[in-house]
């Protein structure tokens, strides 16, 4: 009876051993397992495909005052409309040979191709001064003009002008003058000095040109008149509001 005993109780021990190494072996193949989903699967052996999503465009960000910013969604329809030019503020060429034939007349020989040899070289001006002017020279001499000095932007003003000079020069004219004057931007700037040199030859008629500067603003003299003067001279013209019989 004892062994009987004994020998059930090595069986029940053996099993229970059989059935602990049994969980062992269970317990890894439990943590393998995956639940899966019916509905993929069969959308998977359908072999539906999966939507497609629209490819991103590659927009260049605009800048601004140097900064990129966000470019927008949609780009606004741009105008066919020329852009408005705005008016120069210089006298056009035409303007320009109008007014000397109104000082000259229309008969003076060679002017309008004069002026327009000087506006290719010089460009436009942004005011001119017509007037008249006399004077006459032995070594020294002396000049008094007056006229209207005519700018694109502050309109019309009386002008007066005399001028000194000295050198090889001889003789007596009166005539009409033209004067183009480039960047005058303040009228102002007009009553001043302006050195001077040019050469003279009247024999009953003609005309001539010569260069005046100071800093920016030239001066573009051109005179048509009558007399008999022959030389070179070197001077100034100064310019004033009011009439002035003093030369200097």
């Amino acid at each position: 009876m004892l062994a009987i005993s004994r020998g059930l109780k090595r069986s029940l021990y053996h099993l229970r051993m059989l059935l602990a190494a049994g969980a062992l072996v269970a317990s890894p193949a439990m943590a393998q397992i995956n639940t899966v989903d019916p509905n993929d699967v069969i959308d998977s052996d359908l072999g539906t495909p999966a939507p497609a999503t629209a490819p991103a465009v590659d927009v260049a960000p605009t800048v601004q005052d140097g900064v990129p910013t966000e470019a927008p969604a949609t780009l606004p329809e741009t105008s066919t409309a020329s852009p408005a030019i705005s008016t120069e503020a210089t006298y056009q060429q035409d303007d320009l040979i109008g007014a000397a034939e109104g000082v000259f007349g229309k008969s003076a020989q060679g002017l309008g191709k004069l002026i327009e040899d000087i506006l290719k070289k010089e460009g436009r001006p942004n005011a001119y001064i017509v007037g008249r002017e006399g004077g006459g020279a032995f070594v020294v001499g002396l000049r008094y003009g007056s006229g209207t000095l005519n700018h694109k932007v502050e309109g019309k003003m009386p002008v007066y002008w005399t001028g000194p000079s000295i050198g090889p020069d001889v003789g007596a004219n009166a005539g009409s003058t033209f004067v183009l004057v480039y960047n005058l931007y303040d009228t102002e700037d007009i009553f001043k000095r302006y050195p001077a040199g040019e050469g003279v030859a009247y024999l009953g008629g003609g005309f001539n040109a010569s260069y005046l500067a100071r800093g920016d603003v030239v001066l573009i003299t051109i005179r048509v008149g009558a007399g008999i003067r022959l030389g070179t001279n070197i001077g100034y013209m100064r310019f004033s509001k009011k009439q002035r019989w003093l030369p200097f």
